[in-house]
């Protein structure tokens, strides 16, 4: 399962109802990259897969391919519109190392 902060829905529902998708869910995924090795990915969809798993915490749908949930098992799911950066935060706790910005990590 992966958790949704109420920073991160707020953040969310704020921009699916900017791009007029309200009735979107947020696709999250693990594709190699990166100078961790890994990095994540974060979009607003509104079509699902045959092989998505589907998940709904504080009120928001995720969705995650077979191959990413492996990696994300556990993953919290914020947003920072703090003074280091704006943008969304992946806490996962599977993660042996990430690298400084935050967007790639290891396994």
């Amino acid at each position: 399962m992966i958790k949704v902060t109420e920073n991160a829905k707020k953040q969310a529902v704020k921009l699916m109802e900017e791009d007029s998708k309200p009735n979107s869910f947020i696709r999250v995924g693990v594709q190699g990259g990166g100078c961790s090795g890994l990095m994540y990915q974060l979009e607003f969809d509104n079509e699902m897969k045959e092989s998505d798993q589907v998940f709904e915490d504080n009120g928001v749908q995720i969705v995650v391919d077979k191959k990413s949930y492996l990696y994300l098992i556990g993953t919290e799911l914020d947003y920072s519109g703090g003074l280091n950066g704006k943008g969304f935060i992946f806490k996962n706790p599977n993660a042996d190392r990430t690298c400084g910005c935050g967007e790639s990590f290891s396994i």
